[in-house]
């Protein structure tokens, strides 16, 4: 037997007995909390780290229960002498001491909800940062549709995944916190809305299993969804989406925004067409999970005459109409300093506009 192997089975044995944990081991005896992993890992040892470790095995061995010669040694003899009353009021100050554990949200204390997959919690939204839907322009078409799909959702009838797809800062988010604020509204405590960020996505069948619990109809939302070449987490929401056992609970809808309309960039699929055995089979792996959105609703980059719609809808909205402006000029020469005309571009106009005429905006 090799000397890692043989001192292996020595301190097998002294960790089972002390009733020590490996990696307290590893620190008490060679001060290294790996040593006893990478000895089963098969790594090597110095014979120097070899005669310590078995020095403290002789030094502390016995039942750790024993007196000052026990394993643990001054450590045992100290906790075995204790007084527990000691012990109690140190474990009570500890607790107090502690921050309270956060509590889930019910579904039924808010309209809007953050999920935390760190600690698999909901988390109610007071306040959702949004637009008002009638300061959206120029994206009528996906409006409605997306207002009649969400609309026969809190109805209880059947509707379809979406995903808002295109340019950057085009209002894919907003409106989907407009429609549902409008959908709200209309039916007030039918639709609650449902945040996970994408990075959760691989926690999505714990917030599903939460969700099915409960009758009210839930609006799942992920935005700015998309996945890299080496990110397999799109599978498990493929099955989640459609396909799985269990599938998408009744009462859940998802709804995801996205500047690719397949979910992923063009050059992973161009590379899985020109790497696999079969390119076919390769690129329909990894575009069927938009497939799983029965509707599709594209945003492209707006006109001028849309970008300045959206402009002077907000300074109208926000009481920042002054006449000796040239609104539209300011506008437009703000688009051109940012290279792009989107709603967001005409958003951090108005900010800037506001804070310069020192007017809030609530």
């Amino acid at each position: 037997m090799s000397i890692p192997s043989e001192l292996l089975r020595e301190i097998d044995a002294f960790v089972r007995r002390a009733g020590m944990a490996p990696t307290t081991f590893g620190r008490l005896a060679a001060n290294d909390g790996k040593l006893v992993a990478r000895l089963r890992s098969g790594k090597g040892i110095t014979t120097r780290t070899v005669e310590k470790v078995r020095a403290y095995m002789r030094d502390n061995g016995g039942d750790r229960a024993g007196g000052a010669g026990g394993a643990g040694g001054p450590e045992a003899a100290a906790a075995g002498s204790a007084d527990p009353e000691i012990l109690a009021r140190i474990a009570g100050a500890l607790e107090r001491l502690a921050p309270a554990p956060l509590q889930s949200a019910g579904l039924d204390d808010a309209d809007a909800f953050v999920w935390h997959a760190e600690d698999l919690r909901l988390e109610a939204v007071a306040n959702v940062n949004r637009v008002e839907i009638f300061l959206l322009k120029g994206i009528d078409d996906q409006m409605d549709l997306l207002l009649d799909n969400t609309r026969r959702f809190a109805g209880g009838l059947p509707a379809n995944n979406a995903l808002l797809w295109g340019a950057r800062g085009t209002g894919k988010s907003s409106l989907v916190k407009a429609v549902h604020a409008e959908v709200a509204a209309g039916r007030p405590g039918s639709l609650a809305l449902v945040e996970i960020h994408r990075e959760d996505i691989p926690a999505l069948p714990k917030l599903l299993s939460i969700l099915r619990q409960t009758e009210r109809r839930c609006l799942l939302f992920c935005d700015d969804l998309g996945f890299e070449g080496s990110d397999s987490s799109f599978k498990s929401l493929k099955a989640v989406l459609e396909g799985g056992i269990e599938g998408r609970p009744a009462n859940v809808l998802f709804y995801a925004t996205s500047n690719r309309r397949h979910l992923m960039p063009r050059d992973m699929i161009e590379n899985e067409r020109s790497t696999a055995i079969n390119p076919a089979e390769a690129v329909e792996e990894k575009v069927s999970l938009s497939d799983r959105f029965g509707l599709w609703l594209g945003f492209h980059n707006c006109d001028q005459e849309t970008y300045l719609a959206i402009v002077e809808g907000y300074a109208r909205h926000l009481d920042l109409d002054d006449p000796a402006l040239d609104l539209a000029g300011e506008a437009n020469e703000w688009a051109v300093t940012r290279g792009a005309r989107s709603g967001r571009v005409a958003w951090q106009y108005i900010q800037d506009l506001a804070g310069r005429l020192g007017k809030p905006l609530n």
